[in-house]
């Protein structure tokens, strides 16, 4: 078929034939590239997040006020992102930010309809650490800008480029338009074998307009346990129809392991101890020597407060900004386990530090002289929350060394999303959020 369209007259007739010629090239490559941007958007992976290297430390990304993870925004609220290069060299960074569907797969959107601006712009606002042992570059980057605007809701990727083109590191973020209301509450599990170690969730969602069309296809739900989306709950449809609000009253498929509260160190004043630190030394670097932890899956629960696996960078040392005039501090790491684990298990130190990632960086090793595993990190002063996990055959086992109450304390959000008829993309139309501090039966 194609052959015949191409061919090439012996003799051209009229200048109308060679415009129908030229004409049908032109739907014919059309129809080509629509068949393979549909086969692109049918085969997309799911997108996920690219760890930062060894070299880039203390990456913050917040909307607002808000202490989470991750930003969630509305649509024109300001983000910050801050993250330190420990090369020191004021290198050049640069940014590209993406949209996704709410799984995480690529959205059909082509730049220009989500984002109004410039692409792959640099980082231009960083300093060089002040009177520090350890040095770095700090860099300082906010979401819109005079050069870069978002246009719609829905799933973000913001990711950092070297001068190479090398991606260095990637951060989700969630813009909602708020177009619907979603409230939500922590509930014990009404199965008896979970009424001690889990959590359930139930919500509602009402539009603020109309009513949702065909909600059971077009409205996709996601759940997160303190902003972690490695054991979000996903495709859950509604249970009930009340009018025109969406009711989930799930027992089961809502549910969370309540898990521990995080222990916990302060390393604002690298000088002195603090609860929770031991030790302290000057060399080369500052150095914090933590408590031995121990295993806490057979105690029972004991409420401390936390930070939900978050961390907050402070400094009383010396007056000043504490984003730059932070120092680092080799933080020692200890866990009281006289068992050597099996060759497809290991040990991690798992928080926001990190991003919750699990690497040879945070990874715990056994000392047999001292029947305790143990690790380093080189951490910037501030508040931390952490706790060990376990990881079998690769699989993440979040709550085996810490064990699991239906009575921690967790934060929840609910990310509603909504494809109307004739849309391209997944809004994210609401967000829900709840604490489990407020239990109930």
């Amino acid at each position: 078929m194609f052959k015949y369209f191409f061919r090439k007259p012996l003799i051209w007739t009229t200048q109308a034939e060679q415009l129908h010629l030229q004409f049908m090239k032109i739907l014919i490559n059309q129809f080509i590239l629509f068949i393979l941007f549909n086969s692109f958007v049918s085969n997309a992976q799911v997108q996920r997040e690219h760890a930062a290297p060894e070299n880039i430390k203390s990456v913050q990304f917040k909307g607002g006020q808000n202490r989470g993870v991750f930003p969630v925004v509305a649509l024109g609220e300001q983000m910050n992102l801050r993250f330190d290069d420990l090369n020191a060299d004021e290198a050049d960074y640069y940014y590209r930010i993406k949209h996704f569907n709410h799984d995480w797969t690529p959205s059909q959107l082509f730049q220009n309809e989500y984002l109004e601006g410039y692409d792959n712009l640099r980082v231009d606002d960083y300093t060089t650490s002040f009177n520090t042992l350890q040095h770095y570059t700090h860099y300082n980057l906010n979401i819109p800008n005079e050069n870069l605007q978002l246009k719609v809701s829905g799933n973000y990727m913001i990711e950092i480029y070297s001068v190479y083109d090398e991606l260095i590191f990637s951060r989700r973020f969630c813009i909602y338009d708020n177009s619907a209301t979603v409230q939500a509450a922590v509930y014990r599990p009404q199965n008896m074998d979970r009424f001690t170690t889990h959590q359930s969730i139930h919500f509602t969602v009402t539009p603020r307009g109309n009513f949702f069309v065909n909600p059971d296809e077009n409205v996709k739900i996601t759940i997160l346990q303190n902003q972690q989306w490695n054991d979000a709950i996903t495709d859950i449809k509604p249970q009930y129809f009340s009018g025109n609000t969406l009711d989930y009253r799930y027992d089961t498929p809502t549910q969370f392991e309540g898990g521990n509260e995080y222990y916990f160190f302060d390393t604002k004043d690298l000088r002195v101890t603090t609860p929770n630190i031991q030790y302290t030394n000057r060399a080369e670097l500052y150095e914090s020597y933590l408590k031995t932890d121990i295993i806490r899956n057979l105690l029972d629960y004991t409420y401390a407060p936390d930070i939900n696996g978050a961390f907050e960078i402070r400094n009383i040392m010396r007056p000043g900004d504490s984003n730059t005039d932070s120092d680092y501090s080799i933080v020692y790491f200890s866990l009281a386990y006289p068992y050597e684990l099996n060759k497809n298990e290991e040990l991690f130190i798992y928080g926001a530090f990190n991003n919750f990632e699990l690497s040879s960086l945070n990874k715990l090793y056994f000392n047999p002289a001292l029947e305790i595993y143990e690790s380093v990190l080189l951490l910037k002063q501030g508040f931390y929350n952490y706790k060990y996990v376990l990881s079998q055959n690769g699989m993440l086992n979040k709550n085996a060394l810490s064990g699991s109450h239906a009575l921690t304390e967790n934060d929840y959000l609910i990310l509603v999303y909504y494809r109307n008829i004739g849309d391209q993309y997944d809004a994210l139309i609401g967000v829900g959020n709840a604490n489990s501090f407020e239990l109930q039966n």
